[in-house]
């Protein structure tokens, strides 16, 4: 938050440069005296700009030195206050991971979830399969999906990839996915799984095909397996309300410790849309307070 001087020092050259051009001329048409006199006033006036600039800038300094210490005392506060409020929330509860934006995932949501009491059994990574039509076109035909309807070849991927993480039987399918690119994998598959997180949201240039996210979506919903779909604050296209249309919960804010508390109490069995963007319905789900050892 510091001032940058470079084009305030830019507008004072132009006028130091516009002041020695104006005595030059002046010097045939006035006297020495009047000249001086201008001339220090000028400087005068620039001085007191300077100085105006620098006690700015110091203020602003000071005031940025003072919301680091106070962002630092919160970081701190959430660090010490989120683990007791989300403890014993999801006690052995197991849930598989889908990261569908390309981009990785805040570590916390693993984190909190183990502070909770549950687990992150599995993670998913999914590439952009849109992103290179050559590899997805040798990918079918290795799968031999060549002569399947294009409007069903995404469907049919996606349901695959939803049966090997729920039933943990397509070591072999999956294996060729990873050798075209497609995805990566980490953790335990076929573990009865009480709910599904999809991380999504965008970070790149242009939005991207939901369809495998939907997809994937109806083959754990057809399970009565709950889904939540999450994405952090600042991704450049929000797929919030795409989610929202398959009656999931949602959350805007994972990388956020709000966010975070409300993945928690949501996958505890508080379903709703939470967040702070538009498509948010309210921050957080009512807090339980029952069993912790808070004054009120």
């Amino acid at each position: 938050m510091i001032i940058d001087y470079k084009y305030h020092i830019a507008s004072l050259v132009a006028v130091f440069l516009a002041l020695g051009i104006g005595i030059l001329i002046g010097s045939t048409m006035l006297g020495n005296d009047t000249l001086i006199e201008y001339q220090k006033q000028v400087t005068d006036r620039l001085e007191n700009q300077l100085q105006s600039m620098r006690e700015t800038n110091e203020s602003i300094q000071a005031k940025a030195s003072a919301l680091e210490v106070d962002s630092g005392i919160h970081k701190q506060f959430e660090k010490e206050v989120i683990p007791v409020l989300v403890a014993g929330r999801l006690e052995n509860k197991n849930f598989a991971l889908i990261e569908l934006n390309t981009f990785g995932f805040p570590p916390e949501i693993t984190r909190i979830i183990n502070d909770a009491g549950g687990q992150v059994t599995s993670v998913t990574s999914i590439n952009n399969i849109y992103d290179n039509h050559e590899t997805l076109d040798d990918l079918f035909a290795v799968l031999g999906w060549e002569e399947t309807d294009p409007g069903k070849q995404t469907p049919k991927l996606a349901a695959e990839v939803a049966a090997g993480i729920n039933s943990g039987d397509k070591e072999v399918f999956f294996e060729t996915l990873k050798e075209h690119g497609v995805i990566k994998t980490s953790g335990d598959y076929g573990i009865p799984v009480d709910g599904l997180i999809i991380v999504g949201g965008g970070y790149g240039d242009d939005k991207r095909d939901m369809q495998f996210d939907l997809h994937t979506i109806d083959y754990f919903q057809d399970l009565n397996i709950p889904v939540l779909c999450v994405e952090e604050t600042d991704v450049n296209f929000s797929y919030v309300k795409d989610y929202q249309r398959k009656h999931v919960s949602t959350i805007d804010n994972i990388d956020t410790a709000p966010g975070q508390l409300a993945m928690v109490l949501a996958l505890g069995g508080q379903p709703g849309n939470y967040g702070i963007k538009s498509s948010a319905q309210m921050l957080l789900p009512e807090v339980n307070w029952d069993g912790l050892n808070i004054p009120r």
